[in-house]
């Protein structure tokens, strides 16, 4: 930095550098975009940065901090789940990340990460929701979940004009997961062992999970055979409720499809043999949960699915980071990979 001194009275001043960095900043404004470009557009870690930049990862880690005190407004939908961001040898370490799925809903935009919350209980989504001020907690219309009970329970409590969804992914997981316990008993009820190559159930594991409007005639042919006697017809009755739901999903008219799934609850409530335990389980879930599966058909374009994209992308930011071992960092760099910054920093993206 240069500095200037009068001959005649000696006062000394020093060049004005407002331009190229706030005051007493340790980056210039060009080295500071240079550094959140990298992080956010091109996915380079803080040492990387720090290294192209010439100082040490403490710096360059707190000059790429945001602070962004408005980027909670205007939010009216809000995804939650849960996300591992530690694997450790005495078990994996979560915690519980909240969405802003307005610009999904309305069209305008992908989803953004809102906060990154440690631990993945009902108190921890509940003390979050509790810190928001009223009139952000009123203008929350609908909250998507996956099927915990305790982000339904926090809602209700700190929400209790907002809608809960439940989302089709984890709706149809469930049936889907019905659908593998069943054909894995019958298995080894028929067999006494677990599917090896060979064995009708274990070769047609996949295609069951396939829609019957996606089902190739080889596929169609392998499920004529494997239902053709009485030995699987459990799996095939779990099988038929799993495609049911899909149908319902998948119908165009969205009313109807409420019609078919709120047929598909009703008869998991009430008409289940004893026999198939996969199918009472499953209808237990879906009774309990029966408003929060319907209410997707009501809102077009509320889902958890964004989410899930959101939990994807930081599965791919701890591997850039070959993980991470400070939840602070982590949440840091979650909010800057998954909170919409990146139109700002690169307007082509």
């Amino acid at each position: 930095m240069r500095r200037y001194r009068c001959t005649d009275c000696c006062h000394v001043w020093r060049q004005d550098t407002s331009l190229a960095a706030e005051p007493r900043a340790k980056l210039s404004r060009r080295g500071l975009r240079w550094a959140l470009e990298g992080i956010v557009v091109q996915h380079l870690t803080v040492a990387r940065v720090a290294e192209g930049l010439g100082v040490a990862w403490n710096t360059a880690n707190l000059a790429v901090l945001i602070d962004d005190e408005h980027r909670s407004d205007g939010v009216k939908v809000v995804g939650v789940d849960e996300h591992v961001w530690r694997h450790t040898r005495r078990g994996d370490k979560y915690v519980t990340v909240i969405i802003d799925l307005t610009p999904v809903r309305d069209g305008t935009g992908p989803s953004r990460l809102l906060d990154v919350v440690e631990g993945r209980s009902k108190k921890a989504f509940k003390d979050w929701l509790a810190e928001r001020d009223q009139a952000w907690r009123d203008g929350i219309e609908v909250v998507a979940m996956d099927g915990f009970a305790g982000f339904k329970t926090a809602t209700t409590e700190e929400l209790p004009d907002a809608v809960t969804v439940m989302d089709p992914f984890h709706v149809i997981r469930l049936a889907g997961d019905a659908l593998d316990e069943c054909r894995r008993r019958v298995q080894q009820e028929l067999h006494g062992h677990r599917g090896r190559k060979g064995d009708p159930l274990y070769t047609a594991r996949r295609t069951l999970h396939t829609g019957t409007d996606l089902l190739t005639d080889r596929q169609h042919e392998r499920l004529d055979k494997l239902f053709a006697g009485d030995r699987h017809v459990q799996v095939e009755c779990t099988w038929g409720i799993y495609q049911r739901m899909i149908s319902a999903y998948r119908h165009p008219d969205r009313a109807a499809g409420r019609v078919e799934m709120s047929s598909v609850i009703d008869a998991l409530a009430d008409s289940v043999p004893e026999a198939l335990v996969e199918l009472r389980k499953l209808g237990r879930t879906l009774t309990r949960r029966a408003c929060d599966v319907l209410a997707y058909f009501d809102r077009p374009r509320t889902s958890n699915g964004p989410t899930e994209a959101v939990n994807g992308r930081l599965e791919h930011l701890r591997g850039l980071a070959l993980g991470f071992r400070n939840l602070t960092n982590y949440i840091a760099r979650a909010l800057l990979e998954a909170d919409g910054f990146r139109p700002h920093l690169h307007p082509e993206l």
